[in-house]
């Protein structure tokens, strides 16, 4: 997995919608997002990992 993901990929990978994803980035959820240019946006992996890993300490 690349260490920058597109909106695109991390929907794909979470189950969500774009919108979804974009409206997190723009609220600030933990995503830690890069906008590149004016319509490209980039989501660190790491962060989207942390998201899907397990809730609370085993």
């Amino acid at each position: 997995m690349p260490a920058l993901l597109t909106v695109q990929q991390v929907a794909a990978a979470t189950g969500l919608s774009e919108r979804t994803i974009r409206r997190w980035i723009a609220d600030g959820t933990p995503l830690k997002a890069h906008r590149i240019g004016p319509k490209c946006i980039r989501i660190e992996r790491d962060s989207v990992l942390q998201l899907l890993g397990p809730i609370g300490a085993a």
